[in-house]
């Protein structure tokens, strides 16, 4: 071993580890008691991939302010429509 590198632990079972035995009761029913959740909770109202063709100054001017800028678009469109 070189000196530069520190020197390991002799035995990982050496090592005192304070993090509960999760297979043991009341652990153990909590854990299988916890519903599992995965990803985005699911929107009432789902969006539709599109595509869409703008002028290069149009959408240069929605980037501009910031994130958000396609659900602006989105604000702006539905405006439009309710006044029509």
């Amino acid at each position: 071993m070189t000196e530069s590198k520190k020197p390991m632990a002799k035995d990982l079972r050496d090592i005192k580890d304070d993090a509960p035995d999760l297979t043991e009761s009341p652990w153990a029913e909590k854990l299988a008691a916890a519903p599992v959740v995965r990803g985005r909770p699911k929107s009432e109202q789902t969006k539709v991939s599109t595509t869409i063709r703008l002028d290069a100054d149009v959408l240069e001017g929605f980037r501009s302010d910031g994130p958000g800028w396609q659900s602006r678009i989105n604000d702006v469109l539905r405006a439009w429509l309710a006044k029509r």
